[in-house]
């Protein structure tokens, strides 16, 4: 015996393929209504007509699609209103579906993590350029201890002699026109506009990491966090994968070079850049991927599933696990 359901219906089949009992939905309809029947049964959730059948007829199981049950039984069919009721909904599902789609932090997650390689990409390749050109006008400058400032030095110095003095070097013998000095400086206003604007996108990524993955945010950091939720393609994905695949996420090409070339198996991929793990003793670091991807396993499930937020004292714990798998090696060192 089944029990077959739609947005508007119910009904009870035998094993012959005869009704034996359908109940219609006689409520009020509209475009909002049919729209959120439709949810409930895409969401597998029986319907009150449904429900009222199962009563009479609890042996009945429930229509699977695969069992193409419309194509051996005569089912209720909605007249013209509720046909254009129907489309209205569909309409109306379509355009909720976009919206949601659109407030999806995973997706609001990914394109700013894109956005901000894009921009790192562009910035570091302009500031070299920057780098160069002044490295090029003053060859004696020693910009060391200027190196991540050069473009707001250049943007407040008038004239190349005003950088100069800044250095303590002599003017070259043919210092540039007025004109190369005005690319130059427009150049480095455009370098200092990327850096501030890829700083802008970072801090974004921390605010929506923290509110998205709070938990993963305060063991891995929100930019660990993040990167890790878009290279999963999602916070529920990563949810779902082990901790060993947590553990080489970002590492795909090394991976996959270890399975076509048998090269060594890869360690740690983005998790690398946690501090407890690449300020660490290389002979450790896999230790610690290992140990550190299996918590953050835990903490994506924590978010995912709602669960309540790990902080301050789940840190503190891995950084005393840490802490101890370092002495052991030290210790073993020592022997």
């Amino acid at each position: 015996m089944k029990l077959w359901q739609d947005w508007q219906a119910a009904a009870v089949i035998d094993d012959n393929f005869e009704v034996l009992e359908v109940e219609i939905y006689k409520g009020s309809l509209n475009k909002e209504i049919v729209a959120k029947r439709l949810r409930l049964l895409s969401s597998g959730v029986l319907l009150q007509e449904a429900k009222h059948l199962l009563q009479r007829y609890p042996e009945a199981e429930l229509v699977q699609p695969s069992d193409n049950i419309h194509e051996k039984v005569e089912l209720p069919i909605p007249d013209e209103e509720r046909m254009k009721i129907l489309d209205e909904a569909a309409l109306l599902l379509s355009k909720q579906d976009v919206d949601e789609s659109a407030s999806d932090p995973d997706r609001r997650l990914e394109h700013l993590i894109r956005a901000a390689e894009e921009i790192r990409s562009s910035w570091v390749l302009l500031e070299a350029r920057l780098t160069e050109w002044i490295v090029l006008l003053l060859p004696r400058a020693r910009m060391e201890s200027d190196r991540n400032r050069i473009a707001k030095l250049v943007m407040e110095s008038n004239k190349l002699s005003d950088l100069a003095e800044h250095f303590d070097v002599d003017l070259p013998p043919s210092s540039p026109k007025e004109t190369e000095w005005s690319v130059i400086k427009h150049w480095s206003e455009t370098v200092a506009s990327l850096e501030s604007q890829l700083a802008r996108i970072e801090s974004t990524v921390r605010e929506l990491a923290l509110e998205h993955l709070p938990s993963l945010s305060a063991i891995a950091g929100p930019m660990i966090a993040a990167r890790l939720c878009v290279a999963a393609h999602g916070r529920m994905r990563l949810a779902r994968l082990p901790a060993g695949t947590v553990q080489i996420l970002g590492a795909e090409k090394a991976f996959f070079s270890h399975l076509k070339q048998g090269t060594k198996t890869p360690k740690h991929g983005l998790i690398y850049s946690h501090v407890l793990i690449s300020r660490s003793p290389k002979p450790v670091r896999g230790r610690i991927s290992r140990m550190l991807a299996a918590r953050m396993s835990l903490a994506a499930r924590i978010d995912a599933f709602n669960g309540n937020p790990w902080g301050e004292e789940e840190l503190r714990q891995i950084e005393e696990r840490v802490e101890n798998i370092r002495e052991q090696y030290f210790n073993s060192k020592k022997r």
